[in-house]
């Protein structure tokens, strides 16, 4: 069992990136289904008013600090979590990794158009990954049984899902059992980066916690979202005066 602190309700697991992978790895070698919810604050918040989420976040394995506010958060509360582990990361480490370990990725989510360079890219990047299918992230609810037994035929070990939150992390929470897969990751819009169609912050807007002001820069249309951060950061001061 993984420390975990508290926040708005919901739990964080104190994890470094390493810890993460281990923990990942350890899931795959004991054939032990797990989600991996990555949390930024927009996710934490959500989840006090969202029981598909909330739920979600309380049944996941793993439950990653993808965001410097959640780092902060956990200061403000007295139990700072040892660094971030966002989501991007992540899959970088585990394609580095899955590589030597020989594991079996599949690619959910995103436009199609987006998703066939995400998966080039990997594979150019990371050569002899496995990624053993993809599907793009534009489906209904009807079509949940032909992707879920295509994901099942073949036969991944980790399953990226890029369907946004908090709708990829409730997906996995409904459906990861049924996939065939080990290991369920939801990754926001780590496909979009892959493949270039959003650019990621400069590395010192993302130590300084700004990543956030770069992603409005580049998507205006994201300003009403970044007003959840403050209402966060407020909703977690009132948790640490109510102790």
């Amino acid at each position: 069992m993984i420390e975990q602190i508290d926040i708005l309700g919901s739990p964080v697991n104190f994890l470094t990136m390493e810890t993460a992978i281990q923990a990942i790895a350890r899931c795959i070698e004991e054939k032990k289904v797990c989600q991996v919810v990555t949390a930024n604050a927009e996710i934490l918040y959500t989840a006090q008013h969202d029981p598909g989420l909330f739920l979600a976040l309380h049944d996941a394995g793993l439950v990653t600090a993808d965001g410097m506010g959640v780092v902060l958060a956990s200061r403000i509360l007295g139990q700072p979590l040892p660094e971030r582990v966002a989501g991007v990361d992540l899959v970088y480490a585990l394609a580095e990794r899955g590589v030597r370990a020989g594991w079996r990725f599949y690619l959910l989510g995103a436009k199609p158009e987006v998703l066939k360079v995400a998966v080039e890219r990997l594979e150019l990047h990371y050569p002899g990954i496995q990624i053993v299918g993809s599907h793009h992230g534009y489906f209904s609810q009807a079509d949940n049984v032909a992707i879920l037994e295509g994901i099942r035929n073949s036969q991944p070990d980790i399953l990226l899902v890029a369907m946004g939150a908090p709708k990829q992390d409730i997906w996995l929470h409904d459906y990861l059992d049924k996939s065939g897969a080990y290991v369920g990751i939801g990754v926001g819009g780590t496909f979009d980066i892959l493949a270039g169609a959003v650019q990621r912050a400069p590395l010192w807007m993302q130590r300084f916690g700004l990543e956030w002001l770069f992603r409005l820069w580049q998507e205006p249309r994201r300003w009403r979202r970044v007003l959840l951060l403050p209402r966060f950061i407020w909703a977690v001061l009132w948790q640490r005066f109510r102790r």
